[in-house]
């Protein structure tokens, strides 16, 4: 058993963005050299978020939407922002939308569905954030 670790580090435009990942995972994969096992993609951040599913705009426009009107940025509203913070918003968000993703690799390839990508999701962004990426197999 062999296992493979990589960080990827993102400074995001915007406060709120959803990034395509799936190529620097593929890289990390075929850099690994595993031929058969799992992929973990993991937000080491707790206002971040990894997630799968379509590389489709509409989509993203709609997630961005929905998760505002559960989570609305508004700093009066929340508890956890009485320390001091604004992004209780982001925390709420990141945890519907997932920590980590693992993905089986199957002849040295993520082995998705149709459609399937993996997405960085940033809630409380523009400063340097970091996923990592954790391979295990033969």
């Amino acid at each position: 058993m062999k296992s493979y670790r990589k960080e990827l580090w993102f400074n995001t435009r915007k406060k709120v963005e959803f990034i395509n990942i799936t190529p620097q995972v593929e890289a990390a994969v075929r850099e690994s050299g595993i031929k058969e096992g799992l992929c973990l993609v993991n937000a080491m951040h707790i206002t971040a978020s990894v997630f799968i599913n379509d590389d489709e705009e509409g989509l993203h426009e709609d997630f961005l939407e929905w998760l505002e009107q559960l989570a609305p940025y508004d700093p009066g509203r929340y508890k956890h922002n009485l320390t001091g913070e604004d992004n209780a918003h982001a925390h709420l968000k990141r945890q519907v939308m997932g920590r980590e993703v693992v993905v089986a690799i199957t002849d040295g390839k993520l082995d998705f569905g149709p459609w399937e990508q993996i997405f960085y999701g940033e809630f409380d962004g523009q400063r340097p954030k970091r996923v990592l990426i954790k391979i295990i197999g033969e």
